[in-house]
């Protein structure tokens, strides 16, 4: 598959929903209809500041980042540049989009404050703690063993951004998701490689890390834009989990590689949106007296109708001395830590029969969301 030439620039569809624009990003985000694209993952210039070279104990050197791209006149050069395309990649998302982006210490708080200063609203920043960082090999500083993402809406008034909770929650065994990743850098057959054995892109990303971003923020179908393409990490990501994107790289051969990586990805067979769906409405049980589902005055029983307990107007239950939530009295009357009140309380229908007031509060949840 070849990035094929279009105008000024060169592209290549690889379907409808995925692209990859082989151009500047300033001029190609410029292009990009305005609220397009759902959310963007940016691993822009870190722009080091590199001096001189940088050699191993053993004398052979490090493969740093030493290309013309990362080299900027000034750090005014540098604020101006990300001023530029973190506004633009603004344009381009939606309302509620949300942008990520990565940097190290040479960059991120230039980032951060310039993004804030464009608009965007910061919702975390996530510490990726890498497991094999590469060494100081000077012995001057700490190992760098870390990078830093910023995860911000486009307009902070927005509060149905994506974030799928309970996905997370359930990929860190019930707990809920933490804002430190602990993954190692993209090593073994992941890393690109040329025919001489040496990294193909300095700054190549691992997969697992754009996949715990796009599993956290997007939905099947959504478009990732990534202005900053390189060799095509949310590309591989977003195809695996049938999201489409936009890529944006300036050079060919990195825009190449990209392609044919990409080409070879299979989807992932289990796209099933179950683990995406919106968070379900929260309906505290103060909510069923007020639509009348439950009447103030009324008697709800536990699972045996042995005990009883009324239902005052605020949403709170008494039976004798007891009062309060659905979930507080249930527990003093079992004489237990804590209770799930909706499961233990009950309501008899037209029948006669005993029925969970859980069933009332599904029976609400459906009306609010029909």
């Amino acid at each position: 598959m070849s990035v094929v030439r279009a105008g000024a620039h060169q592209s290549l569809r690889l379907t409808p929903t995925e692209t990859i624009i082989c151009g500047d990003a300033l001029r190609e985000l410029a292009e990009l209809e305005p609220a397009s694209v759902d959310v963007a993952f940016a691993d822009p210039p870190y722009n080091l500041q590199l001096d001189e070279a940088l050699y191993r104990p053993n004398q052979t050197r490090v493969e740093g980042v030493d290309a013309s791209w990362d080299h900027f006149d000034s750090f005014a050069a540098y604020d101006a540049f990300t001023r530029r395309w973190l506004s633009l990649v603004k344009r381009a998302l939606k309302p509620n989009g949300t942008l990520w982006v990565i940097g190290s210490y040479h960059n991120i708080f230039r980032v951060g404050a310039t993004l804030q200063e464009v608009g965007y609203w910061i919702l975390n920043d996530v510490v990726w703690v890498k497991t094999n960082p590469m060494p100081n090999f000077r012995g001057r500083r700490f190992t760098n063993a870390h990078e830093t993402l910023i995860w911000a809406v486009a307009d902070k008034r927005r509060t149905d951004y994506t974030f799928n909770y309970r996905s997370l929650k359930t990929f860190n065994d019930d707990l809920q998701h933490r804002s430190d990743w602990t993954l190692p850098i993209c090593i073994g057959q992941e890393r690109l490689r040329d025919e001489t054995g040496a990294k193909s892109h300095p700054t190549q990303k691992p997969e697992a890390l754009l996949r715990r971003v796009l599993i956290a923020s997007t939905k099947p179908g959504d478009v990732v834009l990534d202005p900053f393409f390189g060799t095509g990490t949310t590309g591989a990501v977003a195809r695996s989990l049938g999201r489409g994107f936009i890529g944006i790289e300036r050079d060919p051969a990195y825009a190449q590689l990209a392609a044919d990586r990409i080409a070879a990805v299979t989807p992932l067979e289990d796209l099933s949106q179950a683990g995406f769906e919106p968070r379900p409405p929260r309906i505290p049980f103060g909510m069923l007296v007020e639509a009348g589902h439950v009447r103030a005055g009324d008697e709800l029983v536990d699972g045996r109708g042995s005990v009883r307990a009324k239902v005052r107007v605020d949403g709170s239950i008494r039976v004798g001395e007891h009062e309060g939530s659905i979930h507080k009295v249930g527990a003093a009357v079992r004489n237990t830590a804590g209770c799930n009140g909706w499961t233990f309380w009950h309501v008899r229908d037209a029948a006669g029969a005993l029925v969970p007031i859980d069933t009332l509060r599904e029976a609400m949840r459906r009306e609010m969301v029909a």
